[in-house]
């Protein structure tokens, strides 16, 4: 974990083993070039020099940095962990991939590269959809240059949901476009940018229409909220509904993804009853979409191992004027939609006085329910939130043994441990988990396992995560988990807890992983939570969920369970 505990989808090509963050990561493949294959002949130096200082540096910046992370070179980083420093990074990417620098990146300029970039990579298939559209030719569209691509996204995000002044946002990505490519490729900017201000202005958008049957309108939901279209990998929600038929009851599951009714699987015909339930579903999916596509909020815990109250944090917000509003589930936490770079740049996060960190986590702190004296083992550790979170609360008395298998990532949460006083009660420890609790004796009151997941209770925060799924990796997801349930097992003596804790609302990697790992060990049984969380976030089976729409925070979920052998 760095100073700042930033929200990022890390890229490696190490797939089969335990790494630093939950969601599981996508291959990186380090000889993708970010070559932006200009065609035609280049712009002479000299005349980019005398353009370069005229080219927006946001737009720039955005470019660049969503080239790399659509390449899996970068992250998006969501929280600019740097503050005005990062500027400098940026500007020397944009000099290396297009050949020339624009005047320096200002406290403005940062907020609007964030806004883009985590913007236009949400609304991509809906951009995409659009451009594809206003190009009357998909084959020219699947061709167009990456950089090209990316130019004509920020001008789409910045017409249509960011409304700035069409006439402004026109001009300057044509001249990004010249400068970075060629006169060519700024024409067809040109041209397609002012198609699309008079489509707006006249309400005319080419948008895809809900009608047909369920199949063509989820596409069209994909396409208008702009989420993925495979129900496989996606799916986020099941619905039961039991339906009375003559002479027996039958049992009908609805199957919802993101992209809403894909498919909807009936054993009976559905009565009145299972069609209202249809309709709820899809509602809440469609509140899910907006929900993931809606800037995120932010929460940040009192770092109480140093001495720090909600009440400390909340006065020095109202120094800052940044608005905020305290959690009402959790002590420690106070939400902030907007002044986050504020809070970082006034240095609370560098001293240690607080940490980014979602009120969905914080309670699965709370369901481990660590106290001073306790023994705990923290599984999968890094990137050390809810470690941090866990030795605060143990009052500087007990051990957490927090393994993972990334030694950089664990060095930077002993040093981040020292920072917020805590350290004294963490002891890092670098391996792999199932190599560590096969050759370990360890056996520890409390053991949490935050296994790698997909994330999807996370999208709203990790904009570019929605994309980077495949059914293989939901398959080989579930096979680690149930991996690493086995190994954390081991670590948890006779009378000890053992918390299963995901980032994901998908059913596959919740409760059938606990249904799972119980069938394996029936040493261990469940242990409700309602004595540990709020009674609006326990399940009717006993186990903690929280909902984005319900709770207005990040889908998380965890099972406690005691071993009674």
């Amino acid at each position: 974990m760095a100073q700042v505990l930033s929200l990022h989808v890390f890229f490696s090509a190490e797939r089969h083993k335990v790494g630093p963050s939950k969601p599981l990561k996508r291959i990186h493949n380090p000889k993708t070039s970010l070559s932006t294959h200009r065609k035609g002949p280049q712009s002479p130096m000299r005349k980019t020099q005398k353009l370069n200082l005229q080219v927006s540096p946001h737009r720039a910046v955005s470019a660049v940095r969503l080239m790399r992370i659509e390449m899996g070179g970068a992250f998006a980083d969501l929280l600019n962990e740097k503050g005005k420093g990062s500027g400098d990074n940026e500007m020397g990417y944009v000099e290396r991939t297009l050949g020339f620098r624009t005047k320096n990146l200002d406290d403005r300029d940062l907020r609007l590269v964030t806004d883009i970039v985590g913007g236009t990579i949400r609304w991509r298939r809906y951009l995409d959809y659009l451009i594809g559209s206003l190009c009357h030719d998909d084959k020219a569209f699947r061709s167009m240059e990456p950089l090209l691509l990316q130019i004509l996204r920020i001008g789409f995000y910045e017409i249509l949901k960011l409304d700035m002044p069409s006439y402004a946002v026109v001009d300057e990505n044509v001249r990004l476009a010249k400068v970075s490519l060629r006169p060519g490729a700024g024409n067809m900017v040109n041209g397609i940018l002012r198609r699309l201000v008079l489509l707006k202005e006249s309400n005319s958008l080419p948008l895809p229409k809900l009608e047909g049957d369920d199949r063509a309108q989820a596409r069209a939901l994909a396409i208008l909220y702009s989420h993925p279209v495979e129900i496989e990998p996606m799916r986020c929600l099941w619905i039961s509904v039991k339906t009375q038929g003559a002479s027996s009851t039958y049992r009908t599951e609805i199957q919802v993804s993101f992209c809403m009714l894909l498919d909807i699987y009936v054993l009976n015909l559905l009565d009145g009853k299972a069609l209202d339930e249809a309709f709820r579903a899809k509602k809440k999916a469609i509140k899910l979409m907006m929900w993931n596509n809606d800037d995120p909020s932010f929460s940040l815990r009192a770092n109480s191992g140093k001495g720090v109250t909600r009440a400390d944090l909340v006065m020095q917000f109202n120094m800052l004027k940044v608005p905020h509003e305290v959690s009402l589930h959790l002590d420690h936490f106070v939400r902030v939609k907007t002044g986050l770079q504020s809070i970082i740049q006034a240095g609370l996060l560098k001293q240690g006085l607080c940490a980014v960190q979602d009120e969905s986590a914080g309670l699965i702190v709370s369901v481990v329910n660590p106290q001073p004296g306790d023994s705990i083992v923290d599984c999968c550790a890094a990137p050390g939130g809810k470690t941090l979170y866990m030795a605060s609360q143990m009052h500087g008395q007990g051990m957490l043994y927090a393994i993972d298998i990334n030694k950089g990532r664990l060095r930077i949460l002993k040093e981040t441990a020292k920072l917020h006083q805590v350290d004294g009660v963490i002891t890092t420890i670098p391996s792999d988990l199932r190599t560590f609790a096969e050759s370990c004796q360890l056996k520890s009151d409390k053991v949490l396992l935050d296994a790698p997941c997909s994330g999807l209770g996370v999208l709203s925060k990790r904009a570019d995560l929605r994309w980077n799924r495949r059914l293989e990796d939901l398959e080989e997801l579930k096979k680690l988990q149930e991996e690493l349930l086995d190994a954390a097992s081991i670590l948890v003596k006779p009378g000890g807890v053992l918390v299963y804790s995901t980032c994901s609302i998908d059913p596959e990697e919740n409760e059938e992983r606990v249904d799972a790992f119980l069938l394996r060990h029936p040493e261990f049984r469940i242990d409700p939570v309602d004595r540990y969380v709020p009674p609006g976030f326990v399940t009717k089976r006993g186990f903690y969920s929280s909902d984005p729409v319900k709770h207005s925070m990040d889908g998380a979920f965890a099972a406690r369970l005691i071993r009674t052998l």
